[in-house]
C-alpha cells in the first residue's frame, strides 16, 4: 500500500482522496460531473495507479462494461461499491436502493453479473455478497477479505498504522505551487 497509487473515479468534492492521502496514501481524484473542492491540486492526468476506487458509481452507468473497461484503462484493480439486488427483484417500493426519488440510479447488478464481467475482463472478483466488491489482478481470499474488514472495523487504523501522512508534504507541494 506505501508504494501504491489510488485513483478515485467519481471522486465528488474529493473527501475521499484526501482522507486517503492524510492516512499516507498516494491518491488522485477524478470526476467529470463535479468540482474538485479538497483535493485540489491531486487530480489524477493519466497517472499510473495500482487502484481504482468507484464507491456508488456502476448504478449510474449507462453503459456498464464500458465504463469499467475504462476504469481499467486507469488501473488493473477495481474496489467498488454497489448494493446487489435480488433475484427476483423487488418492487419499486420494496428496496430503498432504487432511489425512486431521485432517478440517478439506472442499473443494478447480481453477483452472477459481476463474476460475468470479471471473467470479460480476465479478472478475479472478490465480493462480501453485499455491497462491497473487487476486480482484481490476482485471487484474493474470501476469507482473508472479511478477515481485514472485521479487523479494522474492530481496530480502525491498524492497516495503515506504518503509513505517513501526506499532509506536510501536500502543503508544501500546493505552496510551492503557488
Amino acid at each position: 500500500v506505501r508504494n501504491t497509487r489510488v485513483v478515485d473515479c467519481a471522486g465528488g468534492y474529493g473527501i475521499l482522496v484526501r482522507l486517503l492521502r492524510d492516512f499516507g496514501i498516494d491518491a488522485l481524484w477524478s470526476d467529470p460531473y463535479c468540482k474538485n473542492l479538497v483535493a485540489v491540486g491531486f487530480e489524477h492526468n493519466g497517472e499510473a495507479a495500482s487502484l481504482v476506487t468507484a464507491f456508488e458509481v456502476l448504478e449510474h452507468f449507462v453503459s456498464p462494461s464500458a465504463e469499467i473497461a475504462r476504469l481499467f484503462e486507469i488501473a488493473p484493480n477495481i474496489l467498488f461499491s454497489t448494493e446487489l439486488i435480488a433475484d427476483p427483484a423487488p418492487k419499486v417500493t420494496d428496496w430503498w436502493y432504487y432511489g425512486a426519488n431521485h432517478g440517478q440510479h439506472i442499473g443494478f447488478f447480481r453477483e452472477r453479473t459481476l463474476v460475468y464481467l470479471a471473467r470479460k475482463f480476465n479478472k478475479h472478483l472478490c465480493t462480501d455478497s453485499h455491497g462491497r466488491h473487487l476486480f482484481s489482478e490476482k485471487p484474493v481470499s474470501k476469507f482473508v477479505w472479511k478477515k481485514n474488514f472485521m479487523i479494522e472495523r474492530i481496530f480502525p487504523g491498524f492497516f495503515s498504522r506504518k503509513l505517513k501522512s501526506r499532509i506536510w508534504s501536500d502543503y508544501q507541494h500546493m505552496s510551492s505551487s503557488e
